[in-house]
């Protein structure tokens, strides 16, 4: 299986930090965040990985490259202004193949086990859903008991920024910039999304003061470890 890193936004909210260096980039626990995705899809046996890049893209390609410091295979989608997430996907295609893909937020930071996951089956879409964080209370999505996620219903979920999605969501679509909710609301209006709510932990790493909070966490963790 193939991933993606979604890494092309502008990284309006973690301003000044993102002023002169891309969202990415931005170090939690000594090592950037795009990293510890590429360290966490690597030790899930997922070598292959499409990143797609607008802002300061040059900065985040020099210091990945392809890839091979971190044990993956890294392709670039370069946007030369950002497609939003389902346009940057629609880009990538040609990149990402034909079988079902990891989809990741560059910009969250989950423990979740990608092999922990389930087949898509007959599903378009996977979505990993979690407990409303206190930034997020009213939740994005409804999970029934069996599993199948609705766009209405209670209680909610929160999308935890990654999912695995069928290609065949986003290949018909016309190429440039639009959403991919919109198409995942149709996707469950068809009753073809399934969803996982993860327990773990996961942080939405979406201003400077989360991002401290879990470069704190990620370095006691460390610590007691030692």
């Amino acid at each position: 299986m193939k991933a993606m890193i979604l890494a092309a936004g502008l990284g309006t909210r973690m301003r000044p930090l993102t002023d002169h260096c891309p969202k990415p980039l931005l170090e939690v626990a000594g090592r950037p965040l795009i990293v510890h995705h590429l360290e966490r899809l690597r030790a899930a046996g997922i070598k292959d990985v499409v990143i797609n890049v607008s802002y300061r893209a040059q900065q985040i390609i020099d210091a990945l490259g392809d890839g091979a410091a971190h044990g993956v295979n890294i392709a670039w989608s370069r946007e030369a202004t950002p497609l939003e997430t389902g346009g940057g996907i629609r880009q990538a295609l040609p990149l990402l193949g034909d079988a079902p893909f990891l989809l990741v937020n560059g910009d969250v930071w989950c423990d979740l086990a990608p092999s922990s996951l389930p087949t898509l089956g007959d599903d378009l879409a996977h979505l990993v859903l979690v407990d409303n964080p206190d930034h997020h209370r009213a939740g994005d999505f409804h999970l029934d008991a069996r599993g199948r996620v609705h766009a209405e219903g209670t209680p909610r979920l929160t999308f935890a920024g990654v999912s695995l999605l069928d290609p065949a969501l986003v290949a018909c679509e016309v190429p440039g910039a639009f959403g991919l909710a919109p198409l995942l609301r149709r996707a469950m209006a068809e009753g073809r999304v399934g969803g996982t709510h993860h327990r773990g932990a996961w942080v939405d790493v979406g201003t400077p003061e989360r991002l401290r909070a879990l470069d704190q966490h990620l370095r006691a963790e460390h610590h007691s470890r030692v």
